[in-house]
């Protein structure tokens, strides 16, 4: 956790201070500690260090120096135009310097120079420092006097200007914690991450913050004519489960609809994947993982003017005897009947029955749906940002602006009648496949089968849950991405 301190860092008795520069048109970079400025001027005369940025300057101040920390590490900001982004990756920057040098406490001062905003430094910090110091070692045996990193234990800020950078270094700390979180989900094994657990997270946020979650199991599933998950489900020993997780304030307010897909393990099914990459398959869930990261900052922040409601279908997706064969035909909640071509487009299928669900029972002013959903947005946008289609050109502008913000990019993909004639059946309402050309899009029409006119967004993150573009706050392996745009969404929803 970060806590803010008023003690002057020259007394900070840690294993790291942290101070940011700025690159200058000439000369060396400038720092308002006159200690830390002799050893950047040292370095700059050198030609080691010219505050460009994620530039980093590490040295041990002499016994006698008026500093008495172990290290200090300077951290260039580059001379381009500051943002939130910048200040995100020197926050990762130092978290992964620490690290590497095995610091456990360190203080991180806000620079008091730049012109930006204290809350705003404070906050995108905060999220940087945590996010770049996540790891996840929970399945490995610890040893000792080996190379292994270290970790951090305690992160200090120290700013000038205390009130407005405890109120922003606070926001930073629930979204960056909620990212954490997502990516705990993601890093856990198929075998250890199954669709109860998806329940039990749900059950344990309602708990701690006083929401209220609904979990409907098979039974239930049966009733209400889910065929879709049902359908997915149908191949796996394990049960499938659909996490309904509310925050409500008034029915004078918005209701916001998050739908986030929980597929625990996919194997393709009947139409299995190739071996290679299919351990990566335990990342499907990210989407589901991201909605219940955002309502967990929900249930910390507690939004007056916003009801949201979550729902995570979770289920495996495997060849076992009685799975769905392509060619059968399922019916979704509400009637509609849909040809499965192909088993492994799977997702769409549990998010129909989620998404038709959702938007009966709640009426929502809109809805977004989060997912995994298809490798064609690899293919397209690459691992650099989300593909979103939607129906509402002011929830898009919301979306874009919110990734923006949080440097988790989205890139708007078109949707039209054209695309939906591609899943039409001539056996069924609709098919689960279109052609392979323009896969995501075509994905994304047979969502739109189940919105009806409610206002409605679809990100596909196949992309970025994983092998996101490199960043000194983001790790290999799972990112934790759309978590902190939708808690960003919410927090600026009019």
């Amino acid at each position: 956790m970060i806590s803010l301190v008023t003690k002057k860092p020259e007394k900070y008795t840690g294993d790291l201070v942290a101070f940011f520069v700025q690159q200058q048109e000439k000369g060396s970079p400038s720092c308002t500690n006159m200690i830390v400025q002799k050893s950047i001027d040292r370095a700059y005369a050198a030609g080691d260090f010219s505050g460009k940025e994620g530039q980093t300057l590490l040295f041990y101040p002499e016994s006698d120096s008026e500093i008495i920390t172990k290290r200090v590490l300077v951290v260039g900001m580059g001379k381009e135009e500051l943002t939130r982004e910048s200040f995100r990756k020197a926050g990762g920057t130092v978290s992964s310097n620490s690290i590497k040098t095995k610091a456990k406490n360190i203080l991180v001062v806000v620079p008091e120079k730049l012109n930006f905003d204290t809350s705003v430094m404070s906050e995108c910090l905060a999220e940087g420092l945590l996010l770049g110091a996540y790891q996840f070692h929970k399945y490995k045996k610890k040893e000792e006097d080996n190379d292994e990193p270290g970790s951090l234990e305690k992160i200090s800020l120290h700013a000038a200007k205390s009130s407005a950078a405890r109120k922003g270094m606070k926001r930073g700390i629930t979204a960056a914690l909620a990212g954490c979180a997502v990516r705990d989900m993601a890093n856990e094994p198929g075998n250890k991450w199954t669709p109860s657990d998806f329940a039990g997270f749900g059950r344990r946020l309602a708990k701690k913050y006083g929401m209220s979650c609904k979990v409907l199991g098979k039974a239930e599933m049966k009733k209400n004519g889910m065929g879709g998950i049902l359908g997915v489900n149908s191949g796996s020993a394990l049960p499938p489960t659909m996490v309904i997780l509310k925050h409500q304030v008034s029915k004078k307010v918005p209701t916001l609809l998050l739908v986030g897909k929980g597929i625990t393990f996919d194997s393709g099914g009947i139409s299995i994947k190739p071996s290679t990459g299919m351990d990566e398959m335990k990342y499907d869930m990210c989407g589901g993982a991201a909605v219940l990261g955002a309502m967990q900052a929900v249930g910390e922040e507690k939004p007056k003017s916003l009801n949201v409601i979550a729902i995570i279908p979770a289920t495996e997706n495997l060849p076992g005897p009685a799975a769905l064969k392509p060619g059968d035909i399922i019916s979704i909640y509400g009637g509609k009947t849909v040809e499965v071509l192909n088993t492994d487009a799977e997702g769409r299928l549990i998010l129909a029955d989620a998404l038709a669900y959702g938007i009966k029972k709640f009426k929502p002013d809109a809805v977004i749906d989060v997912a995994t959903l298809t490798g064609a947005v690899v293919i397209g946008l690459g691992h650099h940002r989300t593909g979103l289609l939607t129906t509402d050109d002011s929830l898009k502008d919301k979306l874009i602006d919110a990734g923006e913000r949080c440097g988790e990019p989205l890139w708007q993909l078109p949707l039209g009648p054209e695309y939906s004639k591609e899943i039409k059946s001539k056996v069924a309402d609709i098919k689960n496949l279109g052609n392979r050309a323009g896969g995501t899009i075509t994905a994304a029409a047979f969502l739109q089968e189940f919105v009806g006119d409610t206002p409605w967004a679809h990100l596909d993150i196949a992309g970025t849950a994983w092998g996101f573009t490199e960043k000194s706050y983001i790790p290999k392996g799972p990112s934790g991405t759309a978590a902190r745009t939708l808690i960003d969404l919410i927090r600026n929803w009019k």
